[in-house]
């Protein structure tokens, strides 16, 4: 039996970025407008789900937590079953799901979603790393489809520079849009849904699937291999991605 399933969207990062936040605020914000649900992954636990559940972000029932064991990379890329069988009990139990976030475990920044796994990725830094993250590179600075550089009121007290990450952003990414935001205080949260509910609509993603088989059908292809090649078709409904949000 085949059926339409839900747009995924990746959020990936170091620990500490605020994956969890962005993804508590997202799903707070778009759960009247759609029907939601959320996979955690954690390396030993089910930390990142319980604190959904306590902020009572979801019920329940529209929260799955994965514990990947000492490689959470590998469980968003190289062997991402445990993700994906997470995803297909949702949609299985939750007939209509239109939106799934799959937030990875805390990582470095060499970490990069499986195209098996999710549609869009959002990968989120933060200040307080100092404002030479963005220069250093890596799939989920260099690639995903936005790049969140989070927690922008602590750039004066780490003595980071907005200006340089945002020059150093736009060097690293190209086209590609980018963001500064403050998940605790929300500020940037409104660009974030615009872009989202952009790429949502696109057309492209809707692709009728076995509910049981492997994805299939991507808004753009990756290439993983040792030289990072990388191909994009990507809308840029967003006019302020570019800028500063404070």
């Amino acid at each position: 039996m085949s059926e339409s399933r839900a747009f995924r969207v990746g959020v990936a990062g170091p620990v500490g970025s605020g994956k969890t936040a962005l993804v508590d605020c997202l799903s707070k914000a778009l759960t009247q407008k759609y029907s939601l649900a959320v996979v955690t992954n954690d390396i030993y636990t089910k930390e990142d789900a319980e604190f959904l559940l306590r902020q009572g972000t979801l019920p329940m029932d529209r929260v799955r937590g994965v514990e990947t064991g000492g490689c959470p990379h590998a469980a968003i890329r190289e062997d991402a079953s445990m993700n994906l069988e997470a995803i297909a009990d949702l949609e299985d139990t939750l007939p209509g799901l239109e939106l799934i976030f799959v937030e990875s475990g805390g990582d470095n920044l060499a970490a990069a979603f499986s195209p098996e796994l999710v549609d869009v990725a959002i990968y989120v830094i933060d200040v307080s790393g100092g404002d030479k993250i963005p220069r250093k590179g890596g799939p989920g600075i260099m690639r995903s489809d936005l790049l969140l550089i989070n927690k922008t009121d602590l750039a004066p007290l780490v003595g980071a520079s907005l200006e340089v990450m945002d020059r150093d952003a736009r060097k690293m990414r190209g086209d590609l849009p980018f963001l500064f935001t403050n998940m605790k205080s929300g500020e940037g949260l409104s660009s974030v849904i615009e872009w989202l509910e952009a790429k949502i609509a696109q057309p492209e993603w809707k692709t009728i699937i076995d509910a049981h088989a492997p994805y299939v059908g991507r808004l753009h292809t990756h290439d993983h291999d040792d030289d990072h090649g990388h191909s994009h078709d990507h809308s840029h409904a967003n006019g302020h991605v570019h800028t500063h949000v404070h």
